[in-house]
């Protein structure tokens, strides 16, 4: 018997237990490249051993925010030692774009015009890394400046934008409102987000033959890389190679955006004939790359005296940037998640993508949608404190129904609601009652330390906005010693997405984790592959890989069932688990299963497909089923803030989160706790700042403040709810990457407490995010001169 099925065999009691207790999801297993990450063997695209004659690449950027470039001189750029070569737009024998849906507004490189501080409009190619970018320095331009609009606001006054507006309505809100016993009506600011990742942007293109390019890129989309590529350099798809084993981070900063990289990677080393790494520096990339987008929010709502929402509307301005990017898919998504857990029943909702000269802002973990939603929370939070309620009590008021009440604005019924039973069991593990009549007490009894406490809920839709990306494919071989090899179509950034696909293959051919071995992503071995975003890693690729490993189960069981059932036994009743297979009674090594399958000529490989089922969306109505299920949260936050310097420490957090039957708990639960922290400092810390000039200032770890261990709340408290999914997702779980961003709000929320506890609750505090401590102590001195006015 083989070495490797012998301890399963022999451990087990009985048939039952070697079968039916075997399992290898919904259990907790150490992310699969865990130790190569904390001994820093992980090798990232940074880490490749490069090439026999590599050079190196840097980009030449724009010091205008808005300027037609009049002459350029690069002689003092050629005269630096070490520098081979100098490119522009028109070294580009293909298309001058890497737009992801409107082509033509996002050049590779700047032709002509320069549209935002940042912007790359040459490269460099040198000996050296340092050597590029000193020479990138070095050049000499002169510009025409022409009239620059920076902000969301002045976009919208100067009708400027990259897309028409949106308009997404139910009902009357304007009558609702104008009844409604009470009105209130504001506007508040939402600010940016730099993603941040850990690894920065970063491609290596190494010529093949024929034509070829293989591309090593730190990317979340290696296909539309691969699309990307070919156009700029004139070739078909099937000339370039795209390859990504691990990210040191993306959230969404590498969908789109790591095609320029990638782009002028492959134009220097296609224009040179030899390989090209380009490696921005930290405050190179932060100044060429996008953000999330910051919002600006004007609104006014009707309500009645328990703080029912009668009548509710919103009008959404974000800075999409100079070009499109993906701020139309973003702005869906924003005003598809203004109702978050809410019952709406006549809503106004607005969006409109405001064109501006600064960097083109794109994907980041969330994608719009907590944009929306924070815009209702902010609104519930004005109406309990109007009324003097508690704020959990009018959020429930207002929650979507099981039964009625259960449609959202744009037409997708929620069949799968469990936000009450969520809030019911957070509400109890968190003794938030006991607590709000504490801060209570603490606030009466302090002048200059104010506590703040806040609930918030989580509704979050799961799938890509753009129906026919919800598709996925999946490679599996089967050696003949009985290990197995997947390659799927997602990337992994750090998040698990292998571990779990791993863990679904070895699940469905009943054999140990470790007997499978996931590889990197590869565009010469599943094609036309989806971006790993919209938290929708887990439910296509493992899905697919699932769908092929159940193909290949099926051949090794009507094999089995040939050659051990003496007759008496069906394939559909041939049993898979622990590294071994049941026939009958009859117990075969797995191992020992595929070696006769093999001589026996059986298909040992398969791929395999998914797509998600159900979706459908009209993008010129706004109205359909843009998601396959929604995931659910709520946490509860209690802050500290010192009203004299505006600085604040989030005290204790408390988050529940759904996450259906959870492949990975461990993982889930880290998923969760990434991020909460990841959402906690957009609301409080991260603040983007551009100077007159357009440029942006908080370009470097040293002026853009994300959280340290230091700001984790010291008594952090997160859970799963206990559910599945009620669709046929990946055994039942549910996504995990994007929902938990929006749990801070509770954050955000309980700092807005503490400022209002100045004026005894009485006055709704004109709270901007990030709540940094310069804004917190804005607002306090608002609020204090409420008091002073209406005393007055």
């Amino acid at each position: 018997m083989n070495q490797q099925a012998e301890p399963f065999l022999k451990d087990a009691q009985n048939l039952d237990d070697l079968i039916n207790d075997f399992t290898q999801v919904h259990v907790s297993r150490p992310h699969e490249s865990a130790h190569l990450h904390v001994s820093g063997r992980a090798t990232y695209t940074d880490d490749i051993p490069v090439v026999a004659g590599t050079l190196h690449a840097a980009l030449g950027l724009s010091t205008k925010a808005h300027a037609r470039i009049v002459s350029m001189s690069f002689d003092a750029v050629r005269a630096t030692p070490g520098v081979i070569a100098v490119l522009t737009a028109e070294d580009i024998p293909g298309a001058n774009d890497v737009g992801p849906i409107i082509h033509g507004d996002d050049p590779i490189l700047a032709d002509g015009i320069v549209q935002y501080v940042g912007q790359p409009f040459f490269i460099v190619v040198a000996t050296s890394h340092d050597t590029a970018r000193l020479g990138a320095r070095r050049a000499e331009i002169v510009y025409e400046e022409l009239p620059a609009i920076m902000t969301a606001q002045q976009a919208r006054a100067a009708d400027s934008r990259v897309l028409p507006p949106m308009k997404l309505a139910r009902g009357d809100a304007g009558t609702k409102i104008a009844r409604a016993a009470h009105r209130d009506a504001g506007e508040m600011l939402l600010g940016g987000q730099e993603q941040f990742y850990l690894e920065g942007q970063i491609s290596y293109a190494v010529p093949k033959d024929d034509d070829g390019m293989h591309i090593w890129c730190s990317t979340q989309h290696p296909t539309e890389m691969q699309h990307l590529v070919a156009h700029a350099l004139g070739i078909a798809s099937h000339n370039v190679l795209v390859e990504c084993r691990r990210m040191g981070g993306g959230f969404g900063g590498k969908e789109s955006q790591s095609g320029l990289f990638a782009c002028c990677a492959a134009l220097a080393a296609w224009k040179l004939l030899c390989p090209v790494k380009l490696r921005p520096d930290r405050d190179d990339d932060m100044m060429v790359t996008g953000k999330r987008h910051d919002f600006h929010y004007t609104y006014e709502v009707g309500y009645a005296d328990d703080g029912t929402i009668e009548g509710v509307g919103v009008d959404m301005t974000s800075r999409c940037g100079f070009s499109a990017d993906l701020s139309g898919p973003v702005m869906t998504r924003a005003v598809c998640h203004f109702d978050n857990a809410y019952w709406l029943p006549d809503v106004s909702i607005a969006g409109f993508c405001g064109k501006t000269n600064t960097q083109s802002n794109t994907a980041f973990r969330g994608f719009g949608g907590p944009q929306g939603a924070f815009a209702i929370e902010y609104i519930m939070d004005d109406v309990a404190r109007s009324l003097g309620l508690d704020p959990l009590d009018v959020r429930r008021r207002n929650l979507y129904g099981k039964t009625e009440q259960n449609q959202t604005p744009y037409g997708q019924v929620i069949d799968d609601n469990v936000i009450h039973e969520l809030l019911d069991e957070i509400e109890a593990t968190s003794d938030y009652r006991a607590r709000r009549a504490a801060v209570r007490e603490f606030n009466a009894n302090n002048e200059i330390l104010k506590k703040g406490l806040a609930i918030t809920p989580v509704k979050f839709g799961i799938a890509f906005n753009v129906t026919h990306f919800n598709q996925a494919g999946a490679l599996v071989h089967i050696y003949t010693d009985g290990s197995v090899l997947v390659n799927h179509g997602g990337t992994e950034m750090g998040q698990g997405l292998n571990t779990k696909v791993a863990q679904v293959v070895a699940h469905e051919l009943g054999i140990p984790f470790a007997r499978v071995r996931v590889t990197a992503t590869d565009t010469s071995k599943v094609a036309n592959t989806s971006a790993t975003a919209a938290s929708t890693g887990s439910d296509l690729n493992g899905k697919a890989a699932q769908d092929a490993a159940r193909q290949l189960r099926e051949r090794l069981a009507a094999l089995a069932a040939e050659r051990y059932g003496e007759g008496k036994v069906s394939a559909a009743d041939v049993r898979f688990g622990n590294g071994a297979v049941s026939v009958g009674g009859t117990i075969v090594p797995f191992d020992e299963l595929v070696a006769k399958a093999y001589l026996a000529r059986v298909q040992l490989w398969s791929d395999g497909f998914y797509a998600t089922p159900k979706l459908y969306w009209d993008q010129a109505k706004l109205q359909g089923r843009p998601f396959h299920y929604y995931s659910y949260g709520a946490a509860v936050s209690e802050v500290v803030i010192d009203t004299l310097t505006g600085e604040m420490r989030v005290l204790r957090a408390d988050a529940l989160h759904d996450v259906g039957a959870s492949l990975n708990p461990a993982l889930d639960v880290g998923q969760v706790e990434g991020g909460f922290i990841q959402g906690m400092g957009w609301l409080t810390t991260e603040e983007l700042w551009w100077n007159a000039g357009g440029k942006l200032m908080t370009h470097a770890p040293s002026t853009y403040k994300i959280p340290t261990v230091n700001d984790t709340p010291p008594d952090f408290r997160v859970r799963l709810f206990k559910n599945r999914n009620a669709e046929d997702s990946i055994h039942r779980s549910k996504a995990v990457g994007e929902p938990p961003l929006l749990l801070p709000f509770s954050v955000f929320f309980a700092v807005r407490d503490a400022v209002a506890s100045v004026a005894d609750y009485a006055v709704n505090p004109p709270l901007n995010a990030p709540a940094t401590a310069a804004e917190i102590l804005r607002a306090v001195g608002a609020v204090r001169e409420a008091v002073r006015a209406r005393a007055a």
